[in-house]
């Protein structure tokens, strides 16, 4: 297969390009980083520079602690409706900006238009909902059993919140940590990846319009995580910390935060199980598989990372899975008719020609893709192997790209023990018509979340997170609230 080179959609990139801030927001100002530096954004699919932004350092970092730390106490006193009614704001500008963010994101990040339209989408839909639940935080009250005092319980603000998100839904991710943070009463910090900065800088943009008041947030762009990061989790400011990224980088971070006994969330990494059972409706089994597997070229941890799918309908499910992916068009996003953009950047692409490589060497057969198209960007054929030795290096690699590794299985104990032997926990999917069958494999899965014969589970409606070293805590649904408010306990003596 070889890029098809499509028409260019109408858009002015120049202009999105332009009207994007491109130094660090602190303290409702944006301003240099201190140090003068800027660092590149580079167009995965071109290679070529887009722009550059400040590159913070560790006075930045300060300066958006002392920023964070004079906001927090009137922002933890602000009415819950005030909180509220910025972040519907919020909704409605990201909604009215869906094409200026889906280019944005598509010109830094690789997806195509009609994918990033569809992050948009759902990155507003986080602060339309967390908008609901600021008003909505409760307590509880409650008579002591000898009848000399009533509990009282309020919740409260964590206090100043470290947000890190990484690159492959950089408005999705931004949005998702601070519309519970700002619905709880707490001030942020957050901090992009350094391939995809722009789309954070937008957000920023928006809530300050929405009506963020001054210091609530603070977005840090910068190459040097360590610089920034370290002396934030030192300063004793910073009470929070929220990071979705890799398990690798997780433990660090977790090992840092417990120096001062701070509340994490951790979102890690996952090596997704799909399991295809012998009853499935193919036509539905493969449009699930197709959606775990291609959303976000690959790049996703909830993608599908390892199928296992029985004897008797192996053949059937990876004939139709490969004629699906092989009728996708690679190329750049910005253009009309492309399904599928490149890969985030150089190391990535060539982590994924490692995996393939090294499925083939152990037998694994190529139905479809394996290649890299000519020319420049970070571009990988949608590939479907089967045959898939299961000590090949991709089923115990979180492949973050478009490969679909086929297993088969006969007995379906041994498939669940195949797909629970794994440090990763985030979700599993199963494709069955049999309710029994379906429940059964999803009480027994060890993950997190469970998509039936779907192949999406991310909405801000439900909570989303994993077990194992895939992660601690929720992000999104009632619950994603709670990981940015502590219970207090006041206790009332009641004379009798």
């Amino acid at each position: 297969m070889t890029r098809t080179e499509v028409a260019p959609a109408r858009v002015d990139v120049t202009d999105v390009l332009a009207g994007v801030p491109r130094d660090l927001f602190l303290g409702g100002r944006w301003v240099p980083a201190a140090n003068k530096d800027r660092m590149p954004v580079v167009n995965p699919a071109t290679e070529e520079v887009l722009t550059e932004v400040a590159d913070a350092g560790a006075r930045d970092a300060l300066a958006a602690l002392e920023a964070a730390e004079r906001a927090q106490e009137s922002w933890a006193r602000t009415s819950a409706r005030t909180r509220s009614e910025i972040l519907y704001r919020a909704f409605e500008l990201t909604v009215e900006r869906t094409e200026q963010l889906a280019l944005l994101m598509t010109l830094e990040m690789g997806k195509p238009l009609a994918d990033a339209r569809g992050e948009v989408a759902y990155a507003a839909e986080f602060f339309r909902w967390f908008a609901e639940e600021a008003v909505r935080i409760d307590g509880g009250y409650s008579h002591r059993p000898d009848g000399a005092a009533r509990n009282l319980q309020v919740r409260q603000p964590v206090g100043p919140s470290l947000l890190i998100i990484p690159w492959n839904f950089p408005l999705a991710m931004g949005a998702r940590k601070l519309g519970p943070a700002i619905a709880a009463g707490c001030v942020s910090i957050l901090k992009p990846a350094p391939q995809t900065p722009l789309c954070s800088l937008a957000l920023a943009e928006i809530l300050a319009e929405a009506g963020l008041p001054d210091g609530v947030l603070s977005v840090v762009t910068t190459s040097r995580a360590a610089d920034v990061v370290t002396p934030m989790l030192e300063s004793g400011v910073i009470r929070k910390l929220s990071f979705t990224g890799s398990t690798e980088v997780g433990k660090l971070l977790l090992a840092q935060a417990s120096r001062n006994v701070l509340r994490t969330s951790m979102e890690l990494g996952g090596n997704a199980p799909f399991l295809v059972l012998e009853d499935a409706d193919l036509d539905r089994a493969v449009d699930a598989a197709f959606q775990a597997k291609m959303r976000n070229m690959g790049e996703a941890c909830t993608a599908a990372n390892r199928f296992f799918v029985h004897a008797t309908v192996a053949e059937q499910f990876a004939g139709r899975l490969a004629e699906r992916m092989g009728a996708l068009t690679v190329g750049d996003g910005t253009r009309d008719g492309v399904d599928v953009g490149p890969l985030i950047d150089e190391p990535s692409r060539e982590k994924v020609r490692v995996l393939i490589d090294d499925a083939v060497d152990r037998g694994a057969s190529v139905l479809v893709g394996g290649g890299r198209p000519d020319g420049p960007g970070y571009f990988v054929e949608p590939t479907v192997l089967t045959g898939t030795d299961p000590r090949s290096a991709l089923t115990s690699t979180e492949i973050f790209g478009p490969v679909a590794a086929i297993q088969t299985f006969t007995s379906l104990d041994d498939a669940i023990r195949r797909a629970n032997d794994t440090e990763w926990g985030l979700v599993g999917y199963v494709a069955t018509q049999d309710l029994d069958n379906a429940l059964n494999v999803a009480e027994r899965l060890e993950v997190g979340m469970v998509g039936i014969n779907s192949g999406v589970v991310s909405t801000p409606s439900a909570p989303f997170g994993g077990v194992k070293q895939s992660g601690l805590g929720r992000e999104g649904g009632r619950i994603g609230i709670d990981e940015f408010l502590e219970t207090k306990y006041i206790s009332i003596p009641v004379r009798p």
